[in-house]
């Protein structure tokens, strides 16, 4: 679809002749037989490029009929597009170095250099600009340059796991230049789709004329049976990642085991969480409404229950010292209602430090989330006994 201008643009003018007037055939002068116009978004603003076409004047040319535009065009932009090179390459960077997205880029476009562009248009640049990006990332020129101190090369294949609903996308990547050689969407993992892929990459190998020194892929039987019938005196090696884990799977399995068993010992958060905003509740409820004091009363006592709370939460924190502490722990207050709940926000703070070890589960097979979890519940430990012999007088100095 042709691009709307806003009502009311003003555009520069830029006229392109062809350079070479000259007919490549029969060597004769060329006239210009038309202007094609091309409008189109820069960052020196609106522009709109006048092209003259030019024709051999000779009817018995073999040239007859074909027109020559200028040369110049294509280094401002490409034909019908509506931006140039500039907004184009703006655009490639600020999406995949900065991760930008869509509505980010237009609003950075119209706010910043008064570009009006739509998500519609912004999303067709882009693509066009993956695809030249990955057209000259496998140009065989460039990949020879690459390669040329390369004695051998190694080379892996991995699927990606892609959305729901959607293919696989098999990877083929080189690992001593680091660079993706290609990638495609596989209808099933079987051996003949898989094989392909293989024979695509042998061929690749081919024309650097380098040879392949390992393979690396997961123990897939499509990949090990189609690398082994493409390259049958190429070695072919497991994936780290994959050999850890499925190394690691009987360390994972204990270490979820322990961290049921903690778990287990861990309990009664809410209930600590719940009976510190219950005292709290209850201590606002005593509060005296606020007021100017009256000459003939008489001050107000303190209530024994509103001081009870922090009266168990001393009694529970020093119970045990352990992690099962935390079971019978409870949230302190304070009986003036116009102090600020130091004690109940340390309470919540620790239960809400708890929960979120007890929800850990990141660390892989080098981290097991079960030991993780220990030595945070006993840092946790630890600041809980230096909060006890702190309210204790400290611990006794050496001298």
């Amino acid at each position: 679809m042709a691009y709307r201008w806003p009502a009311g643009t003003t555009c520069k003018r830029i006229a392109l002749a062809v350079e070479d007037r000259s007919c490549p055939v029969c060597d004769r002068y060329m006239h210009v037989c038309d202007h094609r116009y091309h409008a189109l978004w820069t960052f020196e603003g609106p522009t709109q490029v006048v092209n003259r076409l030019v024709r051999c004047p000779d009817t018995s040319c073999q040239s007859r009929g074909r027109t020559f535009s200028p040369e110049a065009e294509l280094s401002l932009s490409m034909p019908r597009w509506c931006i140039g090179w500039d907004v184009l390459c703006w655009l490639g960077h600020r999406r995949f170095a900065r991760h930008w997205s869509v509505p980010q880029l237009r609003l950075a476009l119209k706010d910043t250099h008064q570009i009006a562009l739509s998500d519609d248009a912004i999303e067709h640049s882009i693509g066009l600009y993956q695809t030249m990006l990955a057209a000259r990332q496998q140009d065989p020129d460039r990949l020879a340059e690459a390669y040329r101190d390369i004695a051998s090369l190694v080379l892996t294949i991995d699927g990606l796991p892609p959305e729901k609903g959607h293919e696989t996308l098999s990877v083929v990547r080189e690992l001593k230049r680091k660079r993706v050689w290609f990638a495609e969407p596989l209808l099933s993992s079987a051996e003949p789709e898989v094989r392909r892929l293989i024979a695509l990459a042998r061929q690749w190998a081919e024309r650097l004329d380098k040879p392949v020194g390992v393979w690396m892929s997961d123990k897939q039987e499509a990949f090990v049976q189609a690398i082994g019938t493409e390259f049958p005196t190429t070695p072919h090696r497991s994936c780290h990642n994959h050999f850890l884990r499925d190394v690691a799977k009987p360390v994972l399995e204990l270490d979820s085991q322990s961290k049921v068993k903690m778990r287990s010992k861990v309990r009664g958060l809410r209930t600590i969480e719940r009976r510190v905003l219950e005292a709290r509740r209850h201590t606002v409820a005593l509060a005296p409404a606020p007021g100017p004091p009256q000459a003939d009363e008489t001050p107000r006592v303190a209530i024994p229950e509103a001081a009870a709370p922090e009266a168990w939460a001393r009694r529970d924190l020093g119970v045990g010292q352990t992690a099962n502490a935390l079971d019978t722990t409870a949230g302190g207050v304070t009986a003036d209602p116009d102090v600020t709940d130091e004690a109940g926000e340390v309470v919540l703070g620790y239960c809400a430090a708890v929960r979120g070890m007890l929800n850990d589960d990141q660390g892989g097979p080098l981290h097991p989330p079960g030991v993780r979890m220990r030595e945070a519940l006993q840092e946790v430990r630890a600041s809980l006994e230096r909060n006890l012999q702190a309210q204790k007088g400290g611990v006794p100095s050496r001298c």
